[in-house]
C-alpha cells in the first residue's frame, strides 16, 4: 500500500490540485486498465479532487475484465499524482485532465488483481535484490481507414519502411500523435513508417518499468484519439492483414543498480561483447520461461498469425548479436556503459504492459537466480535452419496458438507466483473464453478452401 502521509505524495498531491484550480478544470478522469489492458475511464467533478486523493472513488468493480464477481463489486480508485496531466485534445474551455489509478479494495488494501500493482510487486522484489529494471518499447500500429462499402477496413497510405513522401497524410498523423505524447510529458525518440502499408512505429525514451507502462497505455490512447480526430483508426492488432508483416512490440531492457546509477548489463570485456554475467544470466531467464510467458506477451488469438517464420516475427527460444531472427537480440551499443541492453521481439502492443513487463522482469530475475545459461548467441538465420539442425542446437520453438501458450501458462509455478493467484486464474478464464468464441468461428478462408472440395 502507498504511504498517503509520505511528504513527497503529498507535494505532488498539492501541485495537482493547485494546477487543476489554476486551469479552472472541470473534469478530472481517473484511469486503470483491465486484465486485456484496455484502457478503462470514469470522469468525475473536479470540485471533489481532495477527497479523491485522500478516500479514493468507488467503482463496480464486476464489470471489469478480470476483476472480481459481482458478489464482491465494490472497488475504489485512487489517483496517482505523478500521472496528472491535461487533455491537449480537449478546447481550454471544456478543459479536462486524467490521473492513471491504484485499485484498491473497501478495506482500504491493494487489490491484488490490479495489473498496475502486479507490476510494482515485481519491481519490489528486484529492488530488493539490488536491481531497477529500466525498459523501453517499440510500439508498431496500423493507420486504417473504413470501407464506404461495409468491408472491412483498409490501409490509408501505399508506403514502405523508411519511406517519405511529401505532404504525406501518415506522416503527418505520425508526427501529431508524437506531439500529442509529449504534452503528456512522453519524449519521443523516433518515428517512422515501417515495413506494411499503413504501418507505422514511434519509440519513447526508456525508464523504469512502471513509468514506462503508464506511457505506453497512454501512447496507444494518444494514438487512437488522433487517429479518431483525423477520421481514421489506430489499432495495435498484431495481424490485422494476411500476407504482410505484422506489428509487434520489441522491449529493449536492462537492469541497473538500486539507485539507477549503474548498468548492470554492462562488462568492460570486450571477449563478451561488453555484456555482464548479469545480462546473460537476465537472458537465459527469459529464454528459459519463454513458452511459459508467451500467453502474456502475446495474449489474443490473433497474435499468433503474426508469430509465424518469415515476417520478421521471432518464433524460436534463441539469442543474438545482430541476428534478428532469434527471440532475444542484443543491439550493438558500441560499449557504451549506459546502452547495454537485450531485446526481446515477440511482444505485442495488443496486451497489457503492466503484466507483460511484470513476467518480462521476473523471469530475468529467474535466470539471475539459478545462473541460467543461456546457450551461445545464435548468429545463423534461425528461419533457414532445418529441425535437425535447431534441435541439434537445442532450439525450440514459441506456442503456435493461444490455446497452446494458455496450457503452458498454466504449468507455471513462477507465472502464478508473478500474477498473483487473482490475476492467474481470471487470465486464464478470459483467454479461455477468448480462444473458445475464435476456435468456433468458420472463416470465409475455410469456405473458400473447402465447400466444393470435401
Amino acid at each position: 500500500m502507498k504511504n498517503f502521509n509520505d511528504a513527497v505524495w503529498k507535494e505532488n498531491v498539492t501541485k495537482v490540485v493547485k494546477e487543476i484550480r489554476e486551469k479552472d478544470i472541470k473534469f478530472v478522469r481517473l484511469q486503470f486498465t483491465d486484465i486485456n489492458g484496455i484502457i478503462k475511464n470514469l470522469a468525475v467533478s473536479s470540485k471533489n479532487i481532495e477527497s479523491m486523493f485522500e478516500n479514493g472513488q468507488p467503482f463496480d468493480g464486476s464489470s471489469i475484465t478480470g476483476y472480481r464477481p459481482i458478489e464482491e463489486s465494490d472497488m475504489v480508485l485512487y489517483p496517482d499524482p505523478t500521472t496528472f496531466a491535461v487533455l491537449p485534445w480537449r478546447p481550454k474551455e471544456k478543459s479536462s485532465c486524467r490521473l492513471i489509478c491504484d485499485v484498491y479494495t473497501p478495506q482500504n488494501k491493494r487489490f491484488e488483481g490490479d495489473p498496475r500493482y502486479i507490476l510494482e510487486r515485481a519491481i519490489d522484489k528486484a529492488a530488493k535484490a539490488g536491481f531497477t529494471y529500466i525498459c523501453a518499447p517499440e510500439l508498431e500500429f496500423f493507420l486504417v481507414k473504413e470501407s464506404e462499402n461495409g468491408g472491412l477496413p483498409t490501409p490509408i497510405d501505399m508506403a514502405g519502411y523508411f519511406d517519405f513522401h511529401p505532404g504525406d497524410l501518415t506522416d503527418d498523423i505520425r508526427r501529431e500523435i508524437a506531439d500529442t505524447a509529449e504534452a503528456f510529458g512522453i519524449e519521443i525518440e523516433i518515428s517512422h513508417h515501417e515495413v506494411a502499408l499503413g504501418q507505422n512505429e514511434i519509440d519513447f525514451k526508456y525508464d523504469e518499468a512502471l513509468k514506462t507502462a503508464d506511457r505506453a497505455i497512454t501512447m496507444k490512447m494518444c494514438g487512437k484519439v488522433v487517429a479518431a480526430r483525423n477520421g481514421y483508426i489506430a489499432t495495435y492488432m498484431p495481424k490485422p492483414f494476411a500476407g504482410i508483416n505484422g506489428s509487434g512490440m520489441h522491449t529493449h531492457q536492462s537492469l541497473w543498480d538500486k539507485e539507477a546509477k549503474q548498468n548492470l548489463f554492462y562488462s568492460d570485456d570486450p571477449k563478451s561483447a561488453y555484456l555482464s554475467d548479469i545480462a546473460k544470466y537476465f537472458i537465459g531467464g527469459q529464454l528459459a520461461h519463454g513458452r511459459k510467458m508467451c500467453a502474456v506477451l502475446n495474449s489474443w488469438p490473433n497474435s499468433f498469425k503474426r508469430l509465424v517464420p518469415g515476417y520478421e516475427a521471432p518464433v524460436y527460444l534463441a539469442w543474438a548479436h545482430k541476428n534478428r531472427s532469434p527471440l532475444i537480440r542484443v543491439p550493438n551499443f558500441g560499449g557504451r556503459k549506459n546502452a547495454a541492453r537485450c531485446e526481446i521481439r515477440c511482444p505485442d502492443g495488443a496486451g497489457n504492459p503492466y503484466l507483460q513487463f511484470a513476467v518480462l522482469l521476473a523471469t530475468g530475475l529467474d535466470g539471475i537466480k539459478n545462473k541460467t545459461d543461456p546457450g551461445d548467441p545464435v548468429e545463423l538465420n534461425v528461419y533457414h535452419m532445418s529441425y535437425e539442425e535447431r534441435k541439434a542446437k537445442g532450439i525450440v520453438s514459441l506456442p503456435e496458438s493461444l490455446k497452446e501458450a494458455l496450457d503452458e501458462l498454466e504449468s507455471s509455478e513462477l507465472m502464478r507466483e508473478t500474477l498473483g493467484e487473482t490475476a492467474f486464474e481470471n487470465f486464464l478464464r478470459e483467454k479461455r473464453k477468448e480462444w473458445d468464441l475464435y476456435r468456433m468461428q468458420v472463416t470465409e478462408w475455410e469456405v473458400n478452401r473447402y465447400i466444393k472440395r470435401l
